[in-house]
């Protein structure tokens, strides 16, 4: 049986961890039932799965987890984890003891949801802190606890459940857009790959996800490309083709109204000084070229 595999611990401090966790399930594995140690917060980064736990006595929910959603645990909870329509998911996992938590997110070490959607809110996070980024463990003490604040601000009220059919129906679709994220997706596209009217698609999509398609496929986008724009010299105009947007000026108004800052800003704010490639006497960061 295939488990799930904690490929590394990232970073490590006083009362807090974050591990890279690689799951290889698929839907012949049956789900079994574990339980939180500490507060989790999981930044699910690839692959679908679904997510049972318990808020209450008696009060068992399910919900999906996609890409851009953040997996809640609280201490002593249990829970189990499907793949029942896909196999394998990578998450960023945060765990907190009850009182790092408290500390540092000024609250109550538990959660009243399982999960928050994919939010704007939450981008940058997403952004940042992908497991294929190379962090020295002062910045990951930083994310460790810009997370635990970010979780504490948006957590609100918990979902509406939703119909195992419902799941089904957007589990796979949300693995049909992670593998052509960066080309044209229309709703009717994903309609009929879904086999479901627009209409239809459209509400159980933001009821199974908290976001709307386009929403979704746009945030997806946008955190892809403020990851290369972190990690690499590539020029600002191949990132924005590259992630499906038709022109620059686009992504840069798109880009500015999600992560607040141009995308060149966002580049310079972590230390990334790319060479310019004008070739003009004096060119530099403030060139334009970029």
């Amino acid at each position: 049986m295939a488990e799930i595999a904690v490929n590394r611990t990232l970073a490590s401090g006083a009362g807090w961890t974050v591990e890279d966790l690689v799951c290889t399930r698929g839907p012949r594995d049956r789900p079994f039932e574990e339980q939180h140690g500490q507060v989790t917060v999981g930044l699910v980064v690839e692959g679908t799965f679904q997510y049972r736990g318990a808020l209450g006595a008696g009060d068992a929910r399910r919900c999906l987890m996609a890409p851009g959603s953040v997996l809640l645990g609280s201490p002593g909870q249990c829970f189990e984890c499907g793949h029942e329509h896909g196999a394998g998911d990578r998450c960023v996992s945060f765990h907190y003891s009850p009182a790092c938590f408290e500390r540092i997110a000024d609250r109550a070490p538990s959660f009243q949801r399982l999960r928050i959607p994919p939010l704007r809110d939450l981008s940058r996070l997403f952004a940042s802190v992908h497991p294929a980024r190379r962090r020295d463990p002062g910045l990951w003490e930083e994310a460790a606890v810009r997370v635990a604040g970010a979780v504490a601000l948006v957590e609100g009220a918990e979902e509406a459940a939703v119909p195992p059919s419902a799941m089904r129906r957007v589990d796979e679709s949300v693995r049909f857009i992670e593998e052509r994220r960066s080309g044209a997706l229309s709703l009717d596209e994903l309609a009929r790959e879904a086999r479901l009217s627009p209409y239809h698609f459209l509400r159980m999509f933001e009821q199974a996800t908290g976001v709307t398609p386009h929403q979704y496929v746009r945030r997806l986008r946008l955190v892809d490309a403020g990851r290369r724009l972190l990690d690499g010299a590539d020029r600002i105009a191949a990132i924005a083709f590259d992630s499906g947007f038709g022109d620059v000026s686009n992504f840069n108004r798109v880009f500015r109204a999600e992560f607040g800052v141009s995308p060149r800003e966002f580049r310079l704010t972590s230390g990334f000084r790319p060479a310019c490639r004008s070739g003009l006497p004096g060119a530099g960061p403030g060139c334009g070229c970029r």
